[in-house]
């Protein structure tokens, strides 16, 4: 089901993602570079960079004579270009990098903090930074939704607009219509087929009802059992673009388990539902390797409902799991 990194690889990102999250407030875009623009009798400092693909940006920096501004910038621009050059490497060495769009949104969120205030990010991104963090290669799917959760009220000091932090990617995200037509959004998108769609979800008792979200001026998707998925989130990074970006994450134990129930909730949509299932599987398979105990503990907090769901799919998941026996012994234990 999946290969693990040799442990100087796993170092490398240990480091990287160490730096990253002591780093503050990430630099939006390419590093870019200092350009002193004069002719108005007086000289300022601006910084030149491409904030998203195929748009250059200049963004003032500080007058001609604040040596300390500028060189405070100009650490941050080498950190970010020693930051992409480490992304690089980790792709070639197979680990999870998401698109360069994903990175722009990501960066926006954390530079507005809201990771910081409780917000989750969920979904195959989820996967593939648990695949990060765990060591793991294998294969996922490339995804063009950034699937971002609110379990509690976040902890902002002001509402935070979610549409006008979007559009400050510079990015060209619509609002996604609701259906029926009557209700409100939930997402945005990026414009085509193929444009990248950002979704808010929050914990519910009917999948797919709307709900507003007073901090964010903005509505979410409710999802049943988020509440377990959500609860006591920890600190990761996710790797796109040329970013390491801080976020918060599930516990890996409990999205191996709801990621399971997911599976038996896509009605006409079997693609989904084995990747569901191959995601838990993967993730379940990394964990139980050196601390199964964890799958233990997330199983015992799994609402009764949620576990008769599972069960079913016991049979199936220890044929699955062949090869990987502290896996096969977890689902035999729990799910039986």
């Amino acid at each position: 089901m999946y290969r693990t990194h040799e442990l100087a690889f796993r170092t490398q990102y240990a480091e990287l993602k160490e730096r990253t999250l002591s780093a503050g407030e990430l630099l939006p875009g390419t590093p870019g570079s200092l350009t002193l623009r004069k002719g108005t009798g007086h000289a300022y400092w601006y910084r030149v960079f491409y904030p998203v693909p195929g748009k250059t940006e200049e963004k003032f920096v500080c007058s001609e004579t604040d040596a300390d501004k500028i060189e405070s910038v100009r650490q941050q621009i080498a950190f970010h270009e020693w930051v992409a050059k480490q992304v690089s490497n980790l792709r070639k060495l197979g680990f999870q990098v998401a698109d360069k769009s994903v990175a722009r949104v990501l960066v926006e969120l954390h530079n507005r903090q809201v990771f910081e205030a409780g917000l989750v990010l969920v979904g195959t991104l989820a996967f593939m930074s648990w695949l990060n963090e765990l060591g793991g290669m294998a294969v996922a799917a490339r995804t063009q939704d950034v699937d971002i959760a609110r379990g509690k009220r976040l902890k902002l000091a002001a509402p935070l607009p979610f549409l006008e932090t979007i559009k400050a990617t510079g990015l060209p995200f619509f609002p996604v219509p609701g259906l029926p037509s009557h209700t409100p959004s939930t997402s945005v998108k990026l414009p085509g087929v193929q444009g990248l769609r950002v979704d808010v979800l929050t914990p519910g008792d009917v999948l797919g009802a709307v709900v507003t979200v007073p901090e964010l001026e903005w509505c979410a998707q409710t999802v049943p059992f988020y509440d377990y998925l959500l609860e006591d989130p920890e600190p990761a990074a996710m790797l796109a673009g040329g970013h390491c970006i801080p976020v918060k994450l599930p516990q890996a134990a409990r999205f191996v388990w709801h990621k399971l129930y997911a599976s038996t909730q896509r009605r006409g949509f079997k693609e989904k539902a084995e990747k569901d299932r191959q995601q838990a599987l993967v993730l379940g398979g990394l964990i139980a390797n050196s601390e199964a105990h964890l799958l233990k503990d997330a199983w015992q907090a799994v609402p009764p409902a949620m576990a008769e769901s599972i069960r079913p799919l016991s049979d199936t998941l220890v044929a699955t799991a062949e090869g990987h026996p502290e896996l096969q012994d977890v689902f035999r234990e729990c799910v039986r």
